[in-house]
């Protein structure tokens, strides 16, 4: 009875109707209470208790570093397909994971967060990492805050920011507001195995050890200490309390699939650099849906393209320096990432579909990723960071009560999501935010509402420290800081050519996706695409002006720039 009330209160919230490890637990070093939000009394109390028990449940799956090459091989995307919306012209605020993920939890551009780099530099900077979300007041005005005091069990589980870490002997964190269970897994489990994980007890912070079997173990004992496979099962475990509950839920399950390793020398022998389950290792169809041998550089658009052409250029269409300088990943090597990739995904592959599977009809199941992945594209290396196709546009998919199935022509970023998931759990839209729910085109798949998405980058060698160093050299560090916009045929970026404080140099691209899927060529300067160009800088120009920052309110001229 109660996922019946439940599912017609989301119909009916969509307008369609009238009217959630292993190993010994140690308590860390530093030991702190949760911190106060100061805000007024609960959401919580000022709501009858029927309408909080009828407001839906919301899943949502976090894939880290995922590109839209790997799509094809997950068999829950293509479930999610057929059973609800898809958003194609979804992109991220950067490309960059904390950056990311602080736009994505506080619906705000990095400009308004403050974090705008993966790091501090060992907290020489507040630019970037939790020191940056931290400091700049982003935990109070995170989504999650809202919900718990709307009366949502609220749950996270997984990879959570850059720099909310720890190791033995040092201090723990401070414990994340707005979070009922709080299983944060740290840093180390980017090499897969050997990690430890966070739980709250009693507005405590609790660290629990999650040991690596030897190497002389079985492939099923590794597997089950996986951090996929842990992440797995405290998702899991919630799902079951949450289901089990009165409360509606919201969980975030953020995985660290397919994240490259960050160590030099993988856990254990002979593990690549983007590290799967061992039952994933071998076989053809250890890609998922589309067979290994099949996955080659034809999947990666744009790979072996020439560069020359994509030189930025002045405003005065005066061709400028370089910046993509780094050497093109070899075919070789990119084929085997992209393989090890595919394989990687497969334990995020059979999450999603346990989840399908135990939740009820009353809850919205999300599927997303924090930015995309380049291999070789456009003659770089490996990464992300850019504000090209492979890195920013993401997978966008959501099921639930009142979804019509079908792709979308909106254009969305991840700031709008926090939005959503608000108006799902019934709460009125608060001013700081700049995105917007995506709840009215769940039914009504031909609603267009924005056609277009900005982007901000900040440069990494003003922080440095990134951990992806190891593996992508200095390609990320010579990426410039640029500012962005994206619609559904079209990207123009404006470039700062000049690192030095102070100084500034701009250079742009522009790129038109009608004929191509990939940034074929520099066109900033063809008398043909004048008009088009002169529209986006002129978007860009007026976005220059949404200073907001904070919990300071955004503008209505700034929230129509997207329309």
């Amino acid at each position: 009875m109660r996922h019946l009330k439940r599912a017609l209160a989301g119909v009916c919230l969509l307008g369609l109707v009238a009217c959630g490890g292993t190993g010994p637990t140690t308590t860390g070093d530093d030991v702190r209470p949760p911190r106060e939000t100061g805000r007024a009394a609960p959401l919580a109390d000022q709501q009858p208790a029927a309408s909080r028990a009828a407001r839906p449940n919301i899943v949502v799956v976090m894939l880290d570093d995922f590109s839209m090459d790997l799509v094809q091989t997950m068999r829950s995307a293509q479930r999610m397909r057929k059973a609800g919306a898809t958003y194609p012209h979804s992109f991220v605020t950067d490309s960059l994971c904390c950056v990311s993920r602080s736009s994505f939890f506080t619906g705000q551009y990095p400009h308004q967060t403050g974090v705008r780099t993966n790091t501090s530099n060992n907290g020489t900077s507040m630019l970037g990492g939790w020191p940056a979300y931290d400091t700049h007041g982003n935990p109070e005005r995170a989504f999650n805050v809202r919900l718990q005091e709307a009366g949502y069990t609220t749950g996270f589980v997984g990879k959570f920011l850059n720099e909310y870490e720890w190791v033995p002997g040092r201090a723990l964190p401070p414990v994340v507001p707005g979070w009922s269970t709080f299983n944060t897994v740290f840093g180390s489990a980017y090499d897969g195995w050997d990690f430890a994980s966070t739980s709250v007890t009693d507005g405590r912070l609790a660290v629990q050890q999650h040991p690596a079997p030897p190497a002389s173990a079985s492939n099923a004992e590794k597997d089950r200490a996986y951090a996929g496979a842990v992440i797995g099962d405290q998702a899991m475990d919630f799902l079951a309390r949450g289901e089990a509950g009165d409360a509606p839920y919201f969980l975030e399950v953020a995985v660290y699939a397919p994240h490259n390793r960050t160590q030099p020398q993988g856990h254990y022998p002979g593990d690549p650099l983007f590290p799967p389950m061992f039952r994933d290792r071998t076989g053809e169809r250890s890609c998922g849906r589309v067979a290994c041998s099949k996955l080659t550089v034809a999947d990666l658009p744009g790979y072996g393209d020439a560069r020359a052409d994509n030189l930025p250029r002045s405003a005065k269409g005066k061709k400028l320096r370089a910046w993509n300088t780094t050497a093109t990943l070899p075919a070789s090597i990119a084929e085997r990432d992209l393989r090890d990739r595919a394989r990687m995904a497969q334990s995020a592959d059979r999450l999603v579909s346990r989840i399908l599977r135990s939740v009820g009809p009353d809850t919205y199941v999300v599927l997303t990723s924090d930015n995309g992945f380049h291999l070789g594209q456009n003659g770089m290396g490996r990464g992300k960071g850019t504000p090209y196709d492979t890195d920013v546009r993401v997978p966008l998919l959501v099921t639930g009560p009142g979804v019509v199935p079908g792709k979308r022509r909106e254009v969305t970023s991840n700031i709008d999501l926090a939005p959503t998931f608000e108006e799902l759990a019934g709460l009125p839209p608060v001013p700081y935010r700049s995105g917007a729910s995506i709840v009215p085109t769940f039914g009504q798949p031909k609603l267009v509402r924005r056609s277009y998405a900005f982007l901000e980058h900040t440069q990494q060698t003003l922080t440095g420290g990134d951990p992806d160093a190891a593996f992508t050299g200095s390609e990320l560090d010579r990426i410039p800081s640029f500012t962005a916009v994206r619609s559904r045929t079209a990207l123009l970026a404006r470039f700062d050519l000049d690192p030095r404080p102070g100084k500034r140099k701009w250079g742009y691209e522009y790129y038109s996706y009608a004929r191509h899927r990939f940034e074929k060529r520099n066109e900033v300067a063809n008398p043909k695409r004048r008009q088009e160009v002169k529209l986006l800088k002129a978007r860009l120009t007026a976005f220059d002006g949404c200073r907001e920052k904070g919990g300071q309110p955004v503008s209505e001229a700034c929230r129509l720039l997207t329309q």
